[in-house]
């Protein structure tokens, strides 16, 4: 049985948070809370964060023991971006692109 957590439109940009997946793919929601809380990227809290709701949806479900569960997979997909102007000299502007990202968390026994 699988469980899963996911958020939409995380305030964070997709490429930040895939350098973090290889790392704690594969292992135990226990173990990869305790690599993610070492690591020094940004986007390992926002995956903290999720790893801990579908730890909580399985102890909810009664599945299986949530720290023993496997982390199966996690999908990281483009949100919408938000774009802003930001005035440069001589009357030009710059867009600055602000990514979101969607991401999703798969526990299984």
């Amino acid at each position: 049985m699988e469980t899963r957590a996911k958020i939409r439109y995380a305030r964070i940009a997709p490429l930040k948070v895939r350098r973090v997946i290889p790392l704690i793919k594969g292992k135990r929601a226990g173990e990869a809370l305790i690599h993610l809380g070492f690591l020094p990227q940004s986007g390992s809290k926002i995956i903290a964060k999720i790893l801990k709701s579908a730890m909580a949806n399985a102890e909810q479900k009664k599945v299986a023991d949530p720290e023993s569960m496997k982390i199966s997979n996690v999908l990281v997909d483009h949100g919408p971006t938000m774009k802003r102007m930001m005035p440069r000299a001589m009357g030009r502007a710059d867009v600055i692109r602000k990514r979101t990202s969607h991401i999703t968390v798969i526990l299984e026994e």
